[in-house]
């Protein structure tokens, strides 16, 4: 899993139905439905929800969580705040504010902070961070540190002229002047991970400790029932008390915390608890957005789709994915909506199919499988290796694991029997007779007799974390190094032009295949490798692209931590490189035919590397067809545009390149 350098992780981790229809731009659309992720605070401002994230900065929901769309903030954000139209989000690199609900960001003058908590007075903004508490009075374009200058404020709360701020270690202190002059109260030897203030009760969750109260402005604090807890947060609504815990779900308190009951979400790290109306929100690690309208009796998953997908598989009529922790949901509907499975608490790796029987390669656990479409899973007896690939020829499955080599099962993983050395193996593909596998530092193997023997191929010295077979051609994905190409059964290899990149994941169809990176989305190449285009349009982020798949004419995929993406595999593959050679300049040609009825092709020339966007546009100019839009190399493209759901007419095409642009008409006549 991906892990970001911050200050603010080594503390986090201490405590811690609709048809979906794609617009004519031909784009990446986010599937619904797979809930998870790390939420770690929440914002209301009337219909408008907004979850800050770990990994995946801020979602906005404007129906009670039922869906969630990413904003352009790509930051982890561990606190959130909204005061009239403006919406500030606190960062590992402090403070950043929209005021378009969300559309775009603008980083505020306090940078370089970790801020973990805010609350607003009136025109004054207080910001919690690594580094004390600091104040803005204009809407957060200047920021000065108050007197509470060198501690690590987690919490803040505010109720009248008072000010309290939760420190890790130090305890609570008070303000009742803005913020310029602090004072330790009596609870000053805790960590205080959240406070909450109901009328005159002033309640402060610890780390490890429980709930605390003072009734007293802070003057002395006493421990209430809910004792030896992890208090990650607390809200209040009307009479009710919430604390959100480590491991142990929400509770509930309805008498100042003299007693507290444990809610119907009661077994989730609960980072984050807001209030609005009748409405409970809980934000959790791994599970994402809870909801709760009866005062946390009954909790309901909401859509905030952030998993971290690592593996697919399509059966007749499902599209199954695994996820890291979470199991392996399944979708009956093209990806539409997803549901998971009974396999509900491993990391799967690996998914193949054979006949009616599914396989899924876990972490640690080894192989399950299940012969009803997923309602049920049972473990085989190989039970506790970390499984990365199956693969499947005829009645042997193949499995390659982290350290122990390969093993195989010919009686449907009934047992199993190791047939290789142990190394690590990362990947298997299988091609007749030939069965290939990656490894993790030693490049490809490759054995011709059922694993029996394994011969090292030419590609040596890399780890390679995929493979993909198209015809004679064997595709390797590295680590650092791009993708090699061998047509020889492995005896030679060549590295293609995606050279410098870290691939996760293959998918091919045809002459097409599309490789998953870890930092640059997805490429895709026609032309066996020789060269190659990003196909990231629709993406507001660049995702780490660990598994993709192709069925029912689009391609899928799966993401680390923002779920499952798909998109029309024939929009995609419209475009074709048909030369290399070098053109001398950038130029446009006359589509042909034209007149056309309904599909005609257009040819562009490439002269050097850089983003090409390729449109079509109507009278009125406007934009309704996005045929290329990324980074090509050198070279002669042919874009094919289908007008067969639109009316007759004129219609613009246009090519934009760096200084460069063209645009030339076309005819449609049906």
């Amino acid at each position: 899993m991906k892990m970001k350098t911050a200050i603010f992780v080594s503390l986090i981790i201490i405590f811690n139905s609709s048809i979906l229809v794609f617009n004519s731009y031909g784009q990446w659309e986010q599937c619904e439905g797979i809930y998870g992720g790390y939420v770690k605070s929440f914002a209301i401002n009337g219909n408008n929800i907004f979850a800050g994230t770990y990994g995946n900065c801020v979602y906005h929901s404007t129906n009670n969580g039922q869906s969630w769309m990413q904003t352009t903030l790509d930051e982890d954000v561990w606190s959130l705040a909204i005061s009239g139209n403006n919406i500030f989000a606190g960062t590992n690199y402090g403070v950043y504010l929209s005021t378009d609900n969300g559309q775009s960001w603008m980083q505020t003058t306090l940078i370089d902070k970790a801020v973990s908590s805010f609350v607003i007075s009136g025109n004054n903004i207080f910001a919690g961070t690594n580094h004390g508490v600091y104040l803005s009075t204009n809407n957060g374009q200047n920021w000065s540190q108050t007197a509470l200058n060198s501690t690590f404020v987690l919490a803040l709360a505010i109720n009248g002229n008072n000010i309290f701020a939760g420190t890790v270690s130090g305890g609570v202190y008070l303000s009742t002047n803005n913020g310029q002059g602090w004072s330790q109260t009596t609870l000053n030897d805790q960590w205080i991970t959240s406070l909450a203030i109901n009328g005159n009760n002033i309640f402060a969750g610890t780390y490890g400790n429980g709930v605390f109260l003072s009734i007293n402005n802070g003057q002395s604090w006493s421990k209430t029932s809910l004792d030896e807890q992890w208090i990650f947060s607390l809200a209040v609504s009307g009479n009710n008390i919430f604390a959100g815990t480590y491991g142990n779900g929400i509770y509930r308190s309805t008498n100042n915390g003299l007693n507290w009951e444990q809610t119907g979400l009661n077994d989730e790290s609960v980072n984050t608890i807001a209030v609005s109306g009748n409405n409970i929100f809980a934000g959790t690690d791994y599970y994402g957005t809870y909801l709760s309208t009866n005062n946390g009796q009954s909790w309901t998953q909401t859509g905030l789709n952030n998993q971290f997908v690592l593996s697919f598989i399509q059966t007749e009529n499902n599209i199954f994915a695994g996820i890291y922790v979470n199991g392996i949901y399944s979708s009956t509907n093209n990806g539409q909506n997803w549901k998971q499975t009974s396999l509900n608490d491993k990391s799967v790796n690996s998914l193949a199919i054979s006949g009616n029987n599914i396989f899924a390669g876990t972490v640690d656990s080894g192989v399950y499988l299940s012969t009803n479409n997923g309602q049920n899973w049972t473990q085989t007896s190989l039970n506790s290796k970390t499984v990365n690939s199956i693969a499947i020829s005829g009645n042997n499955i193949f499995a390659g694991t982290s350290y122990y080599g390969v093993f195989l099962s010919t009686n449907n993983g009934q047992s199993w029997t190791s047939i290789s050395f142990s190394l690590y193996i990362t990947s298997l593909a299988i091609s007749g007779n030939n069965i290939f596998a990656g490894t993790l530092s030693n490049g490809v193997y490759l054995s011709t007799n059922n694993g029996h023997n394994w011969n090292q191929t030419a590609l040596i010295n890399q780890t390679v974390n995929c493979l993909a077979l198209s015809g004679n051609n064997i595709f390797a994905g590295t680590d650092n190094h791009g993708v090699y190409l061998s047509t020889n059964n492995g005896q030679s290899w060549s590295q293609t032009a995606l050279n410098n990149q870290k691939v996760y994941s293959f998918a091919t169809s045809g002459n097409n295949i599309f490789a998953g990176t870890y930092e640059n989305g997805i490429y895709l190449s026609t032309d066996n490798g020789q060269s190659w285009i990003q196909i990231n349009q629709g993406f507001n982020f660049t995702p780490a692209v660990h598994a993709l798949l192709i069925a029912n004419n689009y391609i899928f995929a799966g993401t680390e931590e923002n779920s499952v993406w798909m998109r029309s595999l024939s929009e995609i593959i419209g475009i074709q490189n048909i030369s290399s050679k070098i053109p001398e300049s950038f130029s446009l040609s006359q589509n042909y035919p034209n007149p056309f009825n309904p599909v005609t092709r257009i040819k562009f020339d490439v002269a050097k590397a850089m983003d090409i966007k390729l449109s079509v546009y109507d009278l009125l100019g406007k934009e309704i067809k996005v045929l290329a839009n990324g980074r090509m190399i050198p070279g002669t493209y042919e874009a094919e545009f289908n007008g067969d759901n639109l009316p007759s007419g004129i219609y613009f095409y246009r090519l934009e390149a760096g200084n460069y642009s063209a645009t030339k008409k076309m005819i449609l006549i049906k």
